[in-house]
């Protein structure tokens, strides 16, 4: 699960000061939270600026997912959960994809700041319903709270660790208490909740996966599937947010299908042939020469690129520090230097993606040059507990000259080995002390990865290193990594603008041994721990901005993972048959949500694809 780019009312956040002093004690009664300034819309707001608030309803969207589901259950660890199924859920506060940290009432039509910050109140709206007709009350937001809590994923007790105490005050008014007022962004993470439906679980295990259809409140519900193949979603004519501001021109599609495929390249094929209607383009080399077929080249299928401002984390190949391995910083650095991403970029990727270099990549909390300032300030206190070229020397990935040929790099990697105590031996191999051979598995959830991996195995190898490359279906892949079980593996960290309270379950050593959990790498440092909690606690913009720079130093200097690639656009292809709104939201891909079929496209794709 991803955390929204967002945290509490800079407004809110004066209140406990306020009311220190005695000017203030009422609470303040809000439409909105955010973060920087006041929000952009307006208490009763029309709608949101980026969609079409007249977008026809109607017409079938026809998408991919790859692998395979036997569950309707996302919340859970156990099981493979079907894609798309949060479409079927409201959750208190929905997030505007224009703001980089605003949170506007959905189910929850007002919100209530105390005066001393240590809490949350959370208003319903009355006209707010589950599918079945029952209005949505309070004991369904304490019971969901509760639940996912004590058996959901391990991410919510991270996420939701500084919650004191929840109550329903009456149907429709529902209390959390905070045990700290520092805890910034936590009314509106609370915000982000998905409320479930007490009654429909009452006599069901919500810890055991399960294919029941559930219940929902949003504007689509589950109408059929095909265990594991593939599902269809119904928009709900009677859906009570319709003509709500936070719903108003969305949700356009009466249908939204999915199909489910094993192999990204039979799924590629099964969008040429028109099964399928929309895809966002992932692989550089399809983007490059795989769309020349007939519909594209006479214009049946459109291709586009928008541009975007979504911090892109880090993906990478993620090195598992639980390892005996891996747990040497210095043999995950030599690693870092054999990859030779200049060669992979030229070779592999038609020069089309940049290096990332950050934790927190194409954002204002990525650390760059050498620690100065207030980070300095903040990094000083640790030391000597750091490597004391983070303060001395700009961190900076190798970079090769790209033609294949990393004679310097391996030569580093050698000798970061060497002083790790592994040598190469008569027969070539590198050994450790014990004469135990370096060897290990890169697992892969798809076959697409192999093209990058493979590459790497045989870079590997010139210093006598056994590395494999094993692809297992997404279902298998996910029990592995819940369970921590791979040498490495390629993982994406996303990270939204406002970092906070998910950074424990990223980084924290609470987290390397709680199956589950969000910490892949296994990354565990003393100093990291008391830096998340410093972002969790930050008092204001600026103070996150800086005590996320030190973190994201600390965590690049101590080498766990090696940075892939990214890109700032989305890459789409589809047939032409939908219209959209005029401009896209800048934080959003705003598909499916703000798209709809455009009937007379519709019909012009239909009479022109008889002829192909």
């Amino acid at each position: 699960m991803q955390r929204r780019s967002i945290l509490a009312s800079p407004l809110a956040l004066a209140v406990p000061a306020l009311a220190q002093s005695g000017a203030q004690t009422a609470p303040r009664r809000l439409h909105a939270l955010s973060l920087l300034g006041e929000p952009a819309l307006p208490v009763g707001f029309s709608h949101f600026p980026w969609v079409n608030p007249a977008a026809p309803k109607g017409g079938e969207v026809a998408l991919t997912a790859l692998g395979s589901f036997d569950s309707f259950n996302p919340f859970i660890l156990r099981g493979s959960a079907a894609v798309g199924i949060g479409n079927i859920y409201d959750s208190l506060l929905q997030d505007s994809s224009d703001e980089a940290s605003t949170e506007y009432g959905h189910l929850a039509q007002w919100i209530e700041l105390p005066a001393d910050g240590l809490g949350v109140t959370f208003e319903l709206n009355p006209a707010a319903r589950w599918h079945d007709g029952r209005a949505i009350t309070a004991a369904d937001v304490v019971w969901t709270f509760e639940t996912l809590r004590s058996q959901g994923r391990p991410f919510y007790r991270a996420y939701w660790a500084d919650v004191a105490s929840v109550v329903a005050e009456g149907e429709r008014r529902v209390v959390f208490r905070f045990s700290t007022n520092e805890n910034r962004e936590l009314a509106l993470i609370l915000g982000q909740m998905q409320v479930l439906p007490k009654h429909f679980w009452e006599g069901r295990d919500f810890s055991r996966p399960s294919q029941d259809i559930p219940l929902g409140s949003g504007p689509y519900r589950l109408e059929r599937f095909e265990s594991g193949r593939g599902l269809t979603y119904a928009r709900v004519p009677n859906y009570w947010a319709v003509d709500l501001n936070t719903r108003r021109g969305q949700n356009n599609f009466d249908t939204i299908r999915y199909e489910y495929f094993r192999d990204s390249t039979v799924a590629f094929e099964a969008f040429k042939a028109g099964q399928i209607d929309f895809r966002t383009e992932n692989v550089a080399r399809d983007w490059a020469t795989g769309y020349d077929f007939p519909a594209v080249r006479r214009g049946l299928v459109v291709r586009d690129t928008i541009r975007h401002e979504i911090p892109t984390g880090m993906q990478a190949f993620a090195m598992n520090a639980r390892r005996a391995l891996l747990q040497d910083s210095r043999v995950r650095e030599a690693l870092i230097h054999v990859f030779d991403f200049e060669w992979m970029n030229a070779n592999l990727f038609y020069g089309s993606y940049a290096r990332t270099t950050s934790f927190f990549s194409n954002s204002e909390l990525a650390s760059s040059g050498l620690p100065t300032g207030r980070e300095l300030e903040i990094l000083q206190a640790f030391r000597g507990q750091l490597p004391e070229a983070l303060f001395t020397q700009e961190f900076r990935l190798p970079v090769t000259d790209g033609s294949g040929n990393n004679r310097e790099g391996l030569r580093r990697a050698l000798e970061l080995l060497r002083a790790a105590g592994w040598t190469v031996n008569r027969e070539r191999r590198l050994v450790n002390a014990q004469g135990a051979p370096f060897r290990f598995e890169i697992l892969l959830s798809s076959p697409s990865f192999e093209r990058v991996a493979l590459p790497f195995v045989q870079w590997l190898q010139r210093l006598g290193i056994e590395a494999t490359v094993r692809t297992v279906d997404p279902a298998q892949y996910q029990v592995r990594m819940d369970n921590f079980d791979f040498d490495m593996t390629v993982d994406v960290m996303g990270q939204s603008l406002s970092p906070g309270n998910e950074q424990r379950d990223y980084f924290s050593c609470a987290k390397v041994n709680e199956n589950g959990s969000q910490n892949i790498p296994g990354i565990c440092h003393p100093v990291i721990d008391q830096l998340v909690e410093q972002i969790v606690m930050a008092p204001n913009r600026e103070e996150l901005v800086v005590r996320t720079r030190a973190m994201d130093r600390v965590l690049l200097w101590q080498h766990f993972v090696i940075p892939n690639w990214h890109t700032r656009s989305f890459q789409l292809a589809f047939w032409d048959k939908f219209g959209r709104p005029e401009r896209n939201p800048r934080y959003g891909l705003g598909f499916p949500t703000t798209w709809w079929v455009d009937p007379a496209r519709q019909r012009a794709l239909a009479e022109a694809r008889r002829s192909l």
